[in-house]
Formats: C-alpha cells, structure tokens, sequence
C-alpha cells in the first residue's frame, strides 16, 4: 500500500457518470435551494465526487434539473473548464498535498515556494488560501452564472484559517455557493456548521457498490473482499486496491499480528497500520461477544486462547487496545520514526491477540 496519511478519494474524471448512490443525492440537493452546503459522513462514500458534480450543475451553461438525472451537460464550455482546472468562477480549497494529488492548481506564489524548496506542500488548508477565497468572493463572475467554492476535506482547516471564511460563509456577495465536504465534521467549528445546510452522505447498497467496483476492473472476489475490508465503503475499497492491497494480503493479516510478523505491514504507513490494527481490534471484540466479525471473514481470525480454569475477571485487554490505538491514531501524522512505530504497533497487536 501507498503512504499516504489523508484519507483521500481518487480523481474521478468529471464526464465520468457518477456512481448511482451519487447521482441520487445529486438530484435531490439540486432541487434544493440554499448558498453553503456540508456534505457530512466518513470516508469512502463520496463526499469530494458529490461536491464536484454540484459545482459543476451550478456553473455549468446547460444543466439538466428535471427528471433523476440532474446535473451538468458534460459538454459546454464550463464544464470542459472543470476537466481541465481552469474554471475562472471556481476555487478550490484543499491541503495542498491533495490538491497536487488530484491535478488542481496551485496559487503562483505557493507553488513558487514549494519548487523553490522553501517549504513542502501543506497537509491543512493554509490560511492564506482562505484569504484567497475572500478575495475570490469579491470578484464578479466571469461566465455570468455565479461562482462556487468547494471545501474539502473541510475539517483541514484549522480555527483561524476556519475563522477567515465565517463572514463570507455567512453572507456571500453576489450569486456565490459554498460546498464543504467533510469526514469528520465534529472536526470543524460549531459557527462553520451553523452557517451551513447540512446533508449526510447516503450509504449505497452492497449490490451497487459491488456493481460499481466491478466496474473499476476489480473482479468479483476481490470487490467482495476489500469492500468488507473497508468497513462497506466503495470508494475505499477501490483506493485500497489501487494502492496494491490484495485479498489473501488482507485476509492474512491477523494471524501475521499474532504472530509479530511485521514484514506484512513494512510497506504500509502508520496510518494505514493503525487503521487496520483498529478494524481488526473491532472484530476480535465482536467475536469475543458472539457477534459477526465485519472487516475480515471470521476464518482469518485467530481463535482466542482457552480460559484457565479459576481464572480471576481482568479489564479486557481488548478494550485497552482499542484505548491505545485511538490515541496513538491522533498522533499519527507526527513526525515520528515509521520503522520504530510499525515495530511497536506490531508488537502490541502480539500481546494483545495472544492475551485475550
């Protein structure tokens, strides 16, 4: 797997029909009015590729607004303008480490200093890109059919850059339209949520996400495989294979963490290890209570060491894992030594597989 320490959605080329649970949502939040939406739920579901395709109905020159296919023509001016990055009424504000990743362009003087070596491409969104879009709000329209700004992941903003956009999120001038696309929207300030119309992100069905990863060249096993892995997500389920996770690698993970065996886990980055390691602390915890496990198929598991008669009741070691996980996952992005925490990580899964 490739590292990569933002949850991210791939680029979808914008002609591209949208996956059907998409095009559903899209309909019905075009036939909504309102000037700033957020599009709230976790990742895989299509946050990013639903904020894109009502920008694009919005500015697009002949959109379609009837019937369960509304949307922009695909064809005009301005979404050819989209495609390419070039929309003159058209800001996008994202990390700059994702906005190179998925082909948006850079303000002059941001790309200046990152090939000049002065700084590397941002993780968050900067405050000055914030600045930018305050500016951008001012402008008039260059196509005459409004301007738009997409936010996403919009929890990469941090409060002051946040705090430079309540006024124009409030009140934008002219015919100006917000989509803010979040993962994790507790994430973001209250006063930003407030001044939004918000949409949770539907859930498509098993059969369409297995449909729409077949789609995307995965054949029908390793579609089933990784969309459990994803916890149901297809949109993560199809960066886990682009990104080179394969169904016996997955499936031969939890043994491989009884174990210690790090070398299963020696090309993934922390997050994606402590992603992981989370997902399989939730099934042994669900097998341990008699549940269905739901990321990995419950012959992957191993099975749980025999209780020793008289055996006295202690904390749950499980759940001291989970705890651990789930503070080391809000550091992750630190700057720590990768081989030094993969060890680490693995080792702790170890002693915790084999302590249950």
């Amino acid at each position: 797997m490739a590292a990569s320490e933002i949850k991210q959605e791939p680029a979808d080329s914008p002609v591209d029909t949208p996956p059907a649970w998409i095009q559903r949502q899209l309909t019905t939040l075009l036939h909504q009015r309102g000037h700033a939406w957020l599009l709230a739920g976790p990742s895989g579901l299509g946050q990013y590729r639903l904020g894109l395709e009502m920008v694009r109905a919005w500015l697009c020159d002949k959109p379609v607004l009837d019937g369960a296919n509304a949307g922009a023509c695909g064809q005009c001016a301005s979404c050819h303008a989209i495609e390419v990055r070039a929309h003159t009424d058209l800001l996008v504000l994202m990390p700059e480490t994702l906005m190179l990743e998925l082909g948006w362009p850079l303000s002059e003087d941001a790309q200046k200093k990152i090939d000049d070596k002065e700084r590397k491409p941002s993780k968050e969104i900067r405050v000055e890109a914030l600045r930018d879009a305050v500016e951008f709000a001012q402008r008039t329209s260059g196509r005459g059919r409004g301007k738009a700004i997409l936010v996403y992941p919009a929890e990469r903003m941090n409060a002051i850059s946040a705090n430079t956009l309540l006024k124009t999120l409030e009140e934008p001038p002219g015919d100006l339209k917000f989509v803010l696309a979040s993962e994790s929207t507790h994430q973001l300030l209250p006063t930003i949520r407030s001044r939004c119309l918000g949409h949770a992100m539907q859930w498509p069905s098993q059969a369409e996400s297995l449909q729409w990863l077949q789609g995307q060249g995965l054949s029908p096993q390793v579609a089933e495989t990784l969309l459990r892995a994803s916890g149901g997500r297809p949109q993560d389920a199809r960066d886990a294979f682009a990104n080179g996770m394969q169904p016996a690698a997955w499936e031969a993970l939890p043994k491989a963490m009884q174990r210690g065996d790090i070398a299963a886990v020696k090309d993934w980055s922390a997050f994606q290890v402590v992603d992981a390691l989370q997902k399989l602390c939730h099934d042994l915890s669900a097998l341990a209570v008699g549940a269905e496990p739901r990321f990995f198929a419950t012959q992957s598991l191993p099975a749980p060491a025999p209780a020793k008669p008289g055996a006295k009741p202690t904390p749950s070691v499980l759940e001291n894992w989970g705890r651990s996980l789930a503070a080391t996952r809000r550091v992750v992005e630190h700057p720590f030594n990768a081989g030094l925490m993969q060890e680490a990580l693995v080792a702790e899964a170890k002693t915790a597989i084999i302590g249950r």
